[in-house]
């Protein structure tokens, strides 16, 4: 499993050179691609990896003789630190914006 975000240009609508364009910031669901695209991306991976952690997990209940126990845990221990990166990346993202709305303007 990579986890790894891969860089990614920053849209025309908020580059500092340009200004911001009405609709730019604010419509971050509407950018192809971008931060939120690679969140999007990076989250539909953790959860794979725990969907197929399970899977093992019911194979190796069932004894199912092609599927080992080592890879079994393997997979779980991927899924573990895939969802605690994403912890901790929901968790900086929420004090960042908590830090944000505290600002005296």
């Amino acid at each position: 499993m990579d986890l790894k975000l891969t860089p990614v240009s920053m849209p025309t609508s908020i580059r500092p050179s340009s200004g911001v364009k009405p609709g730019g910031a604010g419509s971050a669901s509407g950018a192809s691609g971008g931060f939120v695209g690679e969140l999007k991306s990076a989250l539909g991976t953790v959860s794979a990896a725990q969907n197929e952690s399970s899977r093992l997990q019911r194979e190796v209940q069932m004894e199912n003789p092609k599927v080992s126990l080592e890879e079994t845990m393997v997979a779980i221990q991927k899924a573990q630190i895939g969802f605690q990166a994403t912890l901790h990346v929901r968790n900086r993202m929420v004090q960042a914006y908590t830090d944000i709305m505290n600002m005296q303007v």
